[in-house]
């Protein structure tokens, strides 16, 4: 079986291809960006959001150092990207790691109403066939409200028009992460 952030990833690539926009909606050390550029290759488009100016010193450090050029890093919560995304511009996927910044500051985290209402915008600009994907970390100050918000809103998303998937290892301790990926069915 993959592991939490493989199959965040496979998820993606099972959807994503050249010449796509995606978007990273908290960029954080930069790795999910990274493979999102790797994705669309150098005629597609990917948004970066982070509202933390170390996470986006880290993002613009990881793609310097492997010159990566179809990145456009936003200083800005994801709540608000439908601001800087282009209107004709469809997304493939998009991608969040709920919580906060590895080795950052613990008390700046991920909000319910703002990551509900990313996806809601995302939601709106995300093409037939494209995913959402979420990786919900949780064992952190308010990770436990965003965890049943967020998938109460997930969960009750029309099946006639997208499929929800909730992924998690339920024999792991210390509140594991997990995901949930939403397909965009028409």
């Amino acid at each position: 079986m993959k592991k939490i952030l493989a199959y965040s990833h496979h998820l993606l690539e099972e959807v994503v291809r050249q010449g796509d926009t995606v978007m990273d909606a908290t960029c954080g050390n930069g790795n999910d960006t990274f493979f999102l550029s790797q994705l669309v290759k150098e005629d597609g488009n990917v948004f970066a959001f982070d509202i933390q100016e170390k996470a986006l010193e880290n993002t613009s450090t990881l793609l310097s150092k492997n010159n990566i050029q179809n990145v456009k890093l936003i200083h800005d919560g994801h709540e608000n990207c439908e601001k800087y995304i282009p209107t004709n511009d469809e997304l493939a996927g998009a991608i969040f790691n709920l919580g906060y910044l590895p080795k950052g500051d613990h008390q700046i985290i991920t909000t319910p109403q703002n990551t509900i209402r990313a996806i809601q915008s995302i939601l709106t600009r995300l093409r037939p066939n494209g995913r959402i994907v979420i990786v919900v970390y949780h064992g952190h100050m308010g990770g436990k409200e965003e965890k049943e918000k967020v998938l109460d809103f997930c969960g009750n998303l029309d099946q006639s028009y997208y499929q929800v998937l909730q992924y998690q290892f339920i024999n792991q301790i210390n509140h594991p992460p997990f995901i949930i990926a939403i397909e965009k069915l028409c």
